[in-house]
């Protein structure tokens, strides 16, 4: 048998030259753009006669493009791979909030939240639509951020390439057809022009990359970074100021998950590596989300209509229900596969560690749809990962202690985590969510505080990193033994449990737990070393006090004494 060259037309089956065949996604349906919707992209400066806008196109239309114009490939699994470019992260160096009279005195300015004149967003704003004129295909798609009707807001993504429509559409909630119909104008746009540089002469521009919302227009712009997470979490940045400032709500950025049989409402809280995702998921309890909550006066709600799930590693055996998750709708971003079968290869990272999948939440077996429930929260999980190995497995905090360790918001870096990282690193990242803090952190953690006394939510403190040794000499806490710990929580089982103080961070160990051994719930009784065990507990200690003294003047006495006493 004699096969084609590869550049030979294919031949094509008779019968599959039906009437849609050659349809294209110029046709109305993709396009379902009337009217007013018409308009407002005139006015909002399209050319409407040279591009072809594609409104919440089908995922097979998205995949479609992507394969043929940005060198997309399908996987074994059926999920899409796509590549972000030179930027395989976020660019938080690159990232600007407008100063303008409607939200200035709320930001928290400073490092995290540099200021932008409003000038120089409007000059990058007409470059993000200049560019988006030039190209023959711009997607928009329509959703919303917050599953609670009450407190969710609509936003529209304008976009060049069919990978982030597709992502959007995953991270975002999808409306259904009516919705659609009814939509109307959106109370927050993207403007995607990631494919295109920012100018790097223009006002306040460090680099050809730039990421900035504007608070009075409602409107973010996109220049020079095509990795699509920078979306997503310019969208938790706009709840995370609106949910405070104009509803009274708590944003959070943590996971939340609630009990099967009791309906009680577990947040986590946590940053990358200390367990956040892998303990929510939990075949015993329903996922409420993975990463971003608002604590409501009726009860929690994701704020996402999607999972971006970290792929390193990823293997069946370990996080089942992410794994199984990979399929046809997802999108797999930087990761590499095998050329011959398509078939992904989730251990090489010869492009980034930060490989991601995106997934519709719905992909998960055990999600709760509608992801939101009218039930306070019962416990509140904040996790740390102590590569120093003296904080304890378990700790009940006080109400004090709860605001003083969510200020902190302490983890490791460990080697491994990061280019560079030789030896455990430090970090304290405010609220478990630094770099999208917009509003000072002692607003958020008062109202942490005033719903926690309002509905008596208990709080704990889990320690997922090293026991017996600092990292290199001791081992990480077994996960079987946190999820035994989890449970014990869940059940109530800790509440009558008998506690002791953990000396110089002050906090209640529980003395026992049915499955745990004994040792591993005092950190003290697990070292060898006496003499080296408190010289690395008064050193993380002092790390402490250290990092929060930023804080001190905000908080009352009471917050700053629940801190390690030395």
């Amino acid at each position: 048998m004699v096969y084609p060259h590869a550049h030979q037309t294919p031949y094509v089956t008779p019968h599959i030259l039906h009437k849609h065949y050659a349809a294209t996604a110029e046709s109305d349906q993709y396009s379902a753009l009337i009217g007013r919707d018409l308009e407002y992209f005139s006015q909002a400066g399209f050319d409407m006669d040279k591009v072809t806008i594609k409104r919440n196109a089908p995922v097979a239309q998205l995949y479609e493009d992507a394969v043929r114009n940005e060198g997309a490939i399908i996987s074994s699994n059926g999920a899409l791979i796509n590549f972000s470019g030179k930027k395989t992260g976020r660019s938080p160096k690159d990232k600007r909030i407008v100063y303008e009279e409607t939200s200035r005195d709320d930001i928290w300015w400073g490092p995290v939240n540099i200021k932008m004149d409003e000038h120089t967003f409007e000059i990058n704003r007409e470059r993000a639509i200049d560019y988006l004129n030039t190209r023959e295909n711009v997607y928009v798609f329509d959703g919303y951020a917050g599953w609670d009707p009450k407190y969710r807001i609509k936003v529209r993504v304008i976009c060049a390439r069919a990978y982030h429509a597709l992502f959007m559409h995953n991270m975002l909630i999808r409306p259904s057809e009516e919705d659609l119909a009814q939509f109307g104008e959106p109370d927050f746009i993207i403007y995607n022009a990631g494919q295109f540089p920012a100018n790097r002469f223009t006002k306040g521009m460090t680099s050809t990359s730039s990421v900035e919302i504007n608070f009075k227009r409602m409107e973010m712009v996109i220049l020079g970074t095509e990795y699509a997470g920078e979306m997503k979490k310019g969208v938790f940045s706009v709840m995370h100021y609106l949910q405070p400032v104009k509803f009274g709500q708590l944003s959070l950025h943590s996971s939340a998950n609630v009990g099967m049989e009791k309906g009680d409402v577990t947040l986590f809280f946590g940053l990358s590596g200390t367990g956040k995702t892998t303990l929510s998921a939990d075949p015993h309890r329903q996922l409420i989300g993975d990463d971003e909550h608002v604590w409501s006066d009726s009860g929690v709600f994701n704020i996402e209509g999607g999972c971006y799930a970290k792929c390193i590693n990823l293997t069946a055996e370990k996080e089942p229900e992410i794994f199984n998750a990979v399929r046809f709708g997802a999108i797999l971003e930087n990761v590499v596969y095998n050329p011959v079968n398509r078939v992904p290869d989730y251990d090489d990272v010869s492009i980034t560690e930060n490989t991601r999948c995106a997934y519709p939440i719905e992909f998960i077996p055990n999600a709760r749809i509608p992801c939101q429930v009218d039930t306070q929260p019962s416990n509140i999980i904040m996790l740390t990962c102590d590569a120093f190995g003296v904080l304890p497995p378990i700790s009940k905090l006080t109400p004090e202690q709860a605001s003083y360790h969510f200020l902190a918001g302490y983890t490791s870096k460990t080697p491994g985590t990061e280019v560079g990282v030789l030896e455990p690193i430090p970090t304290f990242s405010t609220c478990y969510s630094a770099p999208f803090i917009v509003l000072h952190p002692s607003r958020y953690a008062s109202m942490l505080a005033e719903r926690m006394a309002r509905h008596n939510t208990n709080c704990w403190l889990i320690n997922t990193g090293w026991t017996g040794g600092k990292f290199g000499t001791g081992k990480r806490c077994p996960l079987k033994y946190t999820r035994r710990i989890v449970d014990a929580v869940h059940s109530g089982e800790l509440l009558k449990a008998e506690y002791e103080t953990f000396g110089v961070f002050g906090l209640s160990i529980p003395t026992h737990i049915e499955g745990v051994p004994r040792e591993l719930l005092n950190p003290r009784l697990a070292w060898t070393d006496q003499q080296a065990f408190s010289r690395e507990l008064r050193k993380l200690a002092g790390m402490f006090t250290k990092a929060f003294a930023i804080y001190e003047s905000e908080v009352d006495n009471k917050v700053r004494l629940a801190g390690p006493q030395l």
